[in-house]
């Protein structure tokens, strides 16, 4: 008789994965008050009708949701101009990457994706059993003949973070259309365009056209980013064959009832996002400027937050600035992690807060 193991463990490769550390949300002992700018979120908060909407459900959490998600897919649909059978949702459209690593990838398989890339396409890469290949950025941006260099008859996905988090910095479409072309047509491009709604170029899209037209791409978004980061609501459009194949491995009843009727009163309060998004562009472009008249470099950014370089010394370094912003009530995000040691992400918050964080940089670059 085989000898028991002396407790159940993880299969081989799953304890190589490290853990996603999401931004923190509370400043030292002592703090009076908070401005919480680590987490990209809006910070005109959510739309009041989706308040309302998500109200309106608390008398009937004893019922099941919608398992389709019918209504908000038909609503994102409209909105959008899609045909709702093509959109899956899910629970943050960090689901929904999960969910096609552990479906389009294998022991043995490789994903590729750029070295400063949100955290997660590693860890689901890792979780599937599959080989993760990192590619090196250019200025802080995706290069896609090296993404292109990097793709073997092993490789089965290439996610693409088009705006990127935690850079802020975005693929022109002519430039996502040309690595498209050079993939093989078996290898699944992935267009993670969460922070669409608040790039306003002109040589940008979020990859809906080319999701619609070709068989080996889908791109995904999110409601987090406008308001909804609690309500965890993510979205997929791509190919049928896709659709498909995740309906058959996500859970039953994925999106819970609330985040459906919130995110069909938010995706059609057009008013509020357009709030939001004009908001942000003032915002950023205010903030970016400040802190370039400091001496710090700033990644240019075109989504809702600005990556923060810090100098190369330890009485001003990021970690101190971290820690002078922390005990005044500024919560930035430490970037270590994707590959930025000296730096620190900033989401754009209200007016008070972005001028309290330029005024304490201030104090603490003289200090």
């Amino acid at each position: 008789m085989k000898q028991d193991q002396p407790r159940p463990t993880p299969r081989a490769g799953i304890m190589d994965i490290e853990a996603y550390v999401p931004g923190k949300s509370t400043a030292p002992a002592g703090v009076t008050k908070v401005y919480k700018l680590s987490s990209n979120e809006n910070p005109l908060g959510p739309s009041p009708k989706a308040i309302e909407a998500a109200r309106e459900v608390a008398a009937k959490l004893d019922v099941y949701p919608d398992g389709s998600a019918r209504r908000l897919r038909e609503a994102i649909a409209d909105v959008h101009g899609l045909n709702p059978a093509n959109i899956v949702c899910s629970n943050g459209s960090d689901e929904i990457l999960g969910l096609l690593a552990q479906t389009y990838l294998a022991p043995g398989d490789e994903a590729v994706f750029t070295e400063h890339a949100f955290m997660v396409y590693k860890n689901y890469i890792q979780a599937a059993g599959a080989k993760p290949v990192a590619v090196k950025e250019t200025d802080e941006r995706a290069d896609i003949d090296a993404i292109l260099a990097a793709v073997t008859p092993a490789t089965r996905i290439v996610f693409l973070a088009n705006p990127n988090n935690p850079t802020g910095t975005y693929v022109p479409f002519q430039e996502v259309r040309r690595l498209h072309a050079g993939l093989p047509k078996s290898v699944l491009l992935v267009l993670d365009a969460a922070y669409a709604e608040y790039v306003r170029r002109n040589d940008y899209e979020a990859g809906i056209e080319l999701a619609g037209s070709s068989e080996n791409v889908v791109m995904t978004r999110t409601f987090s980013k406008l308001g909804l980061g609690g309500a965890r609501i993510g979205w997929m459009y791509g190919p049928a064959h896709f659709v498909d194949a995740i309906n058959r491995v996500r859970g039953p009843f994925n999106v819970n009832a609330t985040a459906i009727e919130a995110g069909i009163a938010a995706i059609r309060d057009r008013a509020h996002i357009e709030r939001s998004v004009a908001h942000n562009e003032k915002w950023l472009a205010w903030v970016s400027e400040e802190l370039t008249g400091l001496g710090l470099r700033v990644t240019p950014s075109v989504g809702n937050f600005v990556l923060i370089h810090f100098p190369d010394n330890k009485k001003h370094s990021a970690a101190a600035a971290d820690d002078y912003l922390s005990a005044r009530g500024y919560i930035l995000r430490r970037v270590t992690g994707y590959g930025f040691p000296n730096a620190l992400r900033m989401s754009i918050g209200i007016e008070e807060a972005n001028r309290g964080v330029v005024e304490a940089l201030k104090t603490f670059l003289k200090s």
